[in-house]
């Protein structure tokens, strides 16, 4: 290699002295240190609000009843009419549709409850 500079670039360098080698103990402690704090990191910003998410939605959807007003995951607002295990039917305008209970993203008025608006 003939770089016209090598001689600057290796002056300006570090000298080396013998006996002050990083420990690589250290080095492996520091490394697992950091992966830790990455996993800790990932699971309070990622994985508890999704979980947390999912289980708001889980028992939103035990409390649907008959005459709650909904909105689908498609964006139909509906009233439903009956509930059953997996799936519940809704009415929307003159239009009937059955759909499963994973597919309610909101209950926005409760039968028996005044309505807000």
């Amino acid at each position: 290699m003939n770089l016209p500079n090598m001689e600057v670039m290796l002056a300006l360098g570090a000298p080396a002295t013998p006996g002050t080698q990083p420990d690589p103990r250290g080095q492996a402690l520091y490394t697992v240190l950091m992966l830790v704090i990455m996993v800790v990191m990932f699971y309070f910003v990622l994985i508890r609000p999704q979980s947390k998410k999912a289980k708001d939605h889980a028992e939103m959807l035990k409390t649907v009843k008959s005459g709650d007003r909904v909105v689908t995951s498609g964006g139909v607002v509906g009233v439903v009419v009956s509930v059953k295990e997996k799936t519940l039917s809704i009415r929307s305008a003159d239009s009937k549709f059955e759909v499963t209970k994973a597919a309610i993203t909101e209950i926005t008025e409760r039968s028996g409850a005044p309505s807000e608006s």
